[in-house]
């Protein structure tokens, strides 16, 4: 169990005490629905990268990145840049300015993704796309919320304050949830998007301090880069997800996951895209993404190699210890729980909740928890007094992935939900009003989701198959959307709703050996077995983009289009010429963070 000396708590106190300082500051600024749901659309654009940044590193994203690291190795380090650095550019350079220039009749600029859909297609489409971000979005909020409370309750942070309130065995855990998310709920009632952009930068400089120390301690132990692959299993150090060969399909699978994967968040997720669009001119919001790239080359650094040095240390196992004192022989034992010592390393297996006993999957084998292999590793490296700043990082993670859901799902109720159908003719008060009680129902439902959560074992599995029923038939409407002038309403709307049929069928009829249906895929019927559960969602999320993609050209080439003349500012292909591309420092600055990001993986691979 660890122990929290004094200054890990003065830093944790610290930490609180900034974040909702943040709010606090911002509160007296907050004069109208502007200010609150896009932070007064006057952020510099080098802010709006680093909340960029560290928005896209939430609880799910970190423990994602390091249980990546455990379970793929390597390989996975060239999936977080496939999926991110182009798309962020793409971003960038091409849709940031249309999202962030487009503006409604009476002149009013975007606020949202879903109002720009409903811009470009109609109110049909507006309304279906509000109401699915906003089950993910709080659904993300509620396991981001429980994927890191379950961290904190396994470090055992909270033990003596749940005993001190005498709180049933699951109350550490209902603790851990609790006291975050009403810290996230108090500033983002005070200072809206822009505390919680303050923040997100402040996650970033705290998830830096917290685990480059672990990153630079796990390479001295291991005796640096050669000494860890001397110790980590071979599979993992080669360019095949868990060691298996990349064949020409299993390379394809790879380039177009990493482009749905990467497309479907970081130029369609709204949780993201609303920090670029908080910006003060197009040209500060079509830089915030190529600012957030260029520190994204590193991040896996950070994320992913912990995952290694998880599986690099001996795998604990319970010992007696005889010695002789005086003539009295006594016997220290070291009791290590059945899930731990069945485990790899130190990632441990999942462990059965009734029972305690590790859980074994179809095939027999045991089933790894892998979510687990970063905060593990900070607990081993960090030394108490420093233990605090991971712990922190961890916390900041938590805070900012649920921080950004929220906000973003209070733009969406406010403008797409409760102005544009519930009450059309609202006042500005009234807007603002109900992005503050937005934030309120969304921190109870995201509790309430996060308390579901805890009879789901297979977290990030889960949050893989929404973001392919939502998210990457999002990408491919926005696409037709931004880059065709033929696509239709009709067409978007029928798209939708097709990529979340594909994603269904796909899900159901595909199952990974060893694994039972359900999350897990096969749940309609078993018609092949991909190689892995990152498999079977990557294969979702392609498959539910190519259908879309499909669906909206061919329902938009049978249905009418809009006259040219209002599209403008809504198409790319609408939009005035600019300059050569050779003659615009945003292009030249994305090329060089290619290049930079594609040496830096070629170096691990």
């Amino acid at each position: 169990m660890p122990i929290l000396a004094s200054a890990d708590w003065l830093i944790l106190l610290i930490y609180g005490f900034f974040v909702l300082s943040a709010g606090f500051s911002l509160a007296p600024s907050i004069a109208g629905s502007q200010d609150y749901l896009q932070a007064g659309r006057k952020q510099p654009g080098w802010l709006c990268g680093l909340a960029l940044v560290g928005a896209s590193m939430g609880s799910l994203e970190v423990l994602g990145m390091g249980a990546a690291g455990a379970r793929y190795g390597v390989a996975s380090m060239g999936l977080f840049a496939l999926g991110s650095i182009p798309a962020m550019l793409f971003a960038g350079l091409v849709l940031m300015p249309v999202f962030y220039g487009a503006t409604s009749a009476a002149g009013a600029p975007v606020r949202s993704i879903p109002e720009y859909l409903g811009l470009r297609f109609d109110r049909k489409t507006r309304a279906l796309n509000a109401g699915l971000f906003l089950a993910m979005a709080l659904f993300s909020a509620g396991i981001s919320l429980y994927a890191m409370a379950r961290v904190v309750a396994a470090l055992h942070v909270f033990d003596s304050v749940a005993e001190g309130l005498n709180l049933p065995p699951v109350g550490a855990l209902l603790l851990s949830m609790a006291l975050p998310a009403v810290l996230v709920l108090a500033y983002l009632l005070l200072g809206g998007l822009a505390a919680a952009m303050y923040n997100q930068l402040l996650q970033f400089s705290v998830l830096v301090a917290g685990l480059l120390p672990v990153v630079l301690v796990g390479l001295k132990r291991a005796g640096g880069w050669s000494g860890m692959k001397a110790s980590v299993p071979a599979n993992l150090l080669h360019a095949g997800a868990g060691g298996h060969s990349m064949g020409i399909g299993a390379v394809g699978l790879m380039l177009g996951a990493g482009i749905v994967l990467g497309g479907g968040t970081w130029c369609a997720d709204f949780r993201l895209l609303q920090l670029a669009m908080a910006a003060k001119n197009v040209a500060s919001a079509r830089r915030a993404p190529l600012v957030a790239a260029a520190l994204r080359v590193f991040v896996p650094l950070l994320l992913i190699l912990p995952g290694l040095f998880a599986l690099s240390l001996p795998t604990p196992r319970t010992t007696i210890v005889i010695h002789n004192d005086n003539g009295a022989i006594y016997h220290e034992i070291t009791v290590v729980p059945p899930a731990v010592e069945a485990g790899q390393g130190l990632v441990p297996a999942k462990a059965d909740a009734a029972t305690g006993k590790p859980i074994k999957g179809a095939g027999g084998q045991v089933v790894l928890d892998y979510a687990l292999a970063m905060p593990n590793v900070l607990l081993a490296f960090l030394p108490s007094g420093l233990l605090g700043l991971g712990l922190a990082a961890l916390v900041a993670c938590l805070m900012s992935g649920m921080a950004a859901s929220l906000a973003a799902s209070n733009t969406v109720f406010a403008c797409d939900i409760y102005q544009a159908f519930l009450k059309k003719h609202a006042s500005d008060k009234q807007i603002l009003k109900a992005g503050r009680w937005a934030a309120v129902g969304g921190t109870l439902l995201a509790f309430g989701a996060a308390c579901a959560a805890m009879r789901v074992n297979d977290m990030l599995d889960a949050v893989l198959l929404v973001f392919a029923l939502v998210n990457a038939p999002l990408f491919a409407t926005l696409l037709m959307g931004a880059l065709w002038k033929r696509a239709t309403g009709h067409g978007a709307f029928a798209g939708l709703i097709a990529g979340m049929a594909a994603a269904l069928l796909h899900h159901g009829t595909a199952l990974p050996r060893g694994e039972q249906p359900g999350i897990h895929g096969g749940w309609i019927a078993v018609l092949y077995h991909p190689a892995s559960d990152l498999a079977l969602g990557l294969g979702t999320a392609v498959f539910a983009f190519v259908v879309s993609l499909l669906v909206t050209a061919v329902v938009s080439v049978c249905t009418k289009a809009r006259p040219e003349a209002e599209l403008a500012g809504l198409v790319c292909a609408a939009a005035p010429a600019k300059a050569a591309w050779w003659k615009q420092p945003e292009v030249i600055a994305a090329a060089i963070i290619l290049l930079a990001a594609i040496t830096v993986n070629l170096a691990f691979l």
